[in-house]
């Protein structure tokens, strides 16, 4: 029988990602699959079962780029350039579990099924490995930290390949049946080692919607319109030059009108005058009986599309003075996955591009909005510029993300009474305080049938398996 799907195992996942991909000829574990890098795919998965996670390579400053959640640990390989059998002695040194879950980076569909069923085959074993028509996998693979001397040994020997060790532990294979039951198409024994491989790998991910484009070196062209579009957008209320932000010139109006509302500069509905978009020029203008404050009239704001300061106008001290959201609203985690799948259904330029981030509303027990650009704030402006436009209640509505949940979306959320939001990715730990200290739900890594609930866990309905 399997561990209970809500109980992590006491297992160490140890992310591989030390290897030097050669054949992909860039760093391959950084590589985008449905908008999010290889490696945090991984994390995110292992993360759901195993009750630590860590990640092992020797190229610290790149992982740095991958947007893991800031409380996984990276280790740095003890003797660099030794392959998987180099990284699987610095995790067995450092975990502080006696099991490890050795696991290769690039792995996009890496099913959570599989590692509860290596735990569950363990008996008497070191060492628990998968076994296919093509031989063992030594890289989706549990570790007893007894395994340590003899992988030592086998490195002193100058060999680095995982199964040299073998023949000295006690080895368990995970038979093919049962690695079918628990992963009936073993998609998670799929890795991405050639661009061939990338270009297979996202076709796939695509499902039944438009397929990605082929991984092809082209020189001074702009990929066949591919490319996302980022263009300067400036608006102004009552003639006044508020902020200039970087952003997808499209629904330039809801952009500007969810900016100003979550910036509490549009607060009354029936005081809107007009939103008037200039597309050409990426101006909009914003006409209101609401008074610009004085402030404004002297001071301006440039607002990029990434992520770093300045996104805002509210200070996090700001923030916690804000009213709580109302109680009373649940949702079912059922309904969560489903809202996700039909926002990534209806999010194209996500999907064509994978430098776009997409959100959206749900609520009344469907996807109602859904809006894409280049900045992940940006496309919350728009939905909920869109719902205050259309006056939709937002008290009973979940914000749906693809990008991270900072504490600036969290914000957002709160000012338009928003009690859950949801993304795919990460949440920052201010996110989740913020959110935490306002309530209001906020949950990560909504994606293969997992999900990790950061604060007010009480609105989310589970459904029980008759």
């Amino acid at each position: 029988m399997l561990p209970d799907a809500d109980t992590r195992i006491p297992v160490t996942a140890a992310v591989l990602a030390g290897g030097r991909s050669m054949r992909m000829g860039v760093d391959k574990t950084l590589l985008p699959v449905d908008g999010e890098p290889l490696l945090s795919r991984v994390v995110a998965v292992v993360s759901t079962v195993c009750e630590h996670t860590v990640v092992v390579t020797n190229r610290a400053e790149q992982i740095a780029e991958a947007g893991l959640p800031a409380e996984t640990p990276v280790l740095i390989d003890e003797v660099p350039f030794q392959g998987p059998l180099g990284g699987l002695v610095t995790a067995l040194k450092g975990a502080p579990d006696d099991w490890v879950l050795a696991v290769a980076a690039d792995i996009p569909w890496l099913e959570p099924e599989v590692i509860r069923a290596l735990w569950e085959a363990r008996d008497g074993a070191q060492v628990v490995v998968p076994v296919t028509e093509k031989g063992v996998e030594p890289l989706l693979a549990l570790y007893n930290r007894e395994c340590l001397a003899a992988a030592r040994h086998v490195l002193a020997t100058g060999r680095r390949r995982l199964v040299a060790m073998f023949p000295e532990l006690r080895v368990v294979e995970l038979s093919l049946e049962d690695l079918r039951a628990a992963d009936p198409e073993l998609r998670s024994l799929v890795n991405v080692n050639t661009p061939e491989d990338l270009a297979d790998v996202r076709e796939s991910e695509s499902e039944a919607a438009a397929t990605q484009s082929s991984v092809i070196v082209r020189s001074n062209d702009r990929h066949e319109g591919r490319m996302p579009v980022e263009r300067p957008v400036t608006v102004f209320m009552n003639d006044v030059e508020v902020a200039t932000m970087q952003a997808t010139p499209d629904d330039l109006e809801e952009l500007a009108a969810g900016f100003l509302v979550s910036e509490g500069l549009l607060a009354d509905r029936e005081a809107l005058r007009s939103i008037v978009a200039d597309h050409k020029r990426g101006l909009v203008y914003v006409e209101t009986e609401e008074e610009v404050p004085d402030e404004l009239t002297f001071r301006r704001r440039y607002i990029t599309s990434g992520c770093g300061k300045g996104v805002t106008f509210s200070s996090v001290g700001h923030a916690r003075d804000l009213a709580p959201v109302a109680k009373g609203f649940t949702v079912s985690a059922t309904d969560l996955h489903a809202w996700m799948r039909a926002m990534n259904d209806k999010a194209s330029k996500y999907r064509d591009t994978g430098g776009m981030q997409a959100c959206a509303l749900a609520s009344d027990g469907r996807v109602r909005i859904v809006r894409e650009d280049v900045g992940r704030h940006n496309a919350v402006d728009k939905v909920l510029g869109r719902a205050w436009m259309d006056r939709l209640p937002t008290h009973d509505a979940v914000l749906l993300s693809t990008g991270r949940v900072s504490y600036e979306m969290a914000v957002k959320a709160a000012k338009a009474g928003i009690p859950v939001v949801v993304s795919k990715s990460a949440v920052t730990d201010l996110a989740a305080d913020i959110a935490g200290s306002l309530g209001i739900t906020v949950i990560g890594y909504a994606r293969g049938g997992g999900m990790v609930v950061y604060t007010h866990e009480d609105r989310l309905c589970i459904e029980k398996e008759a």
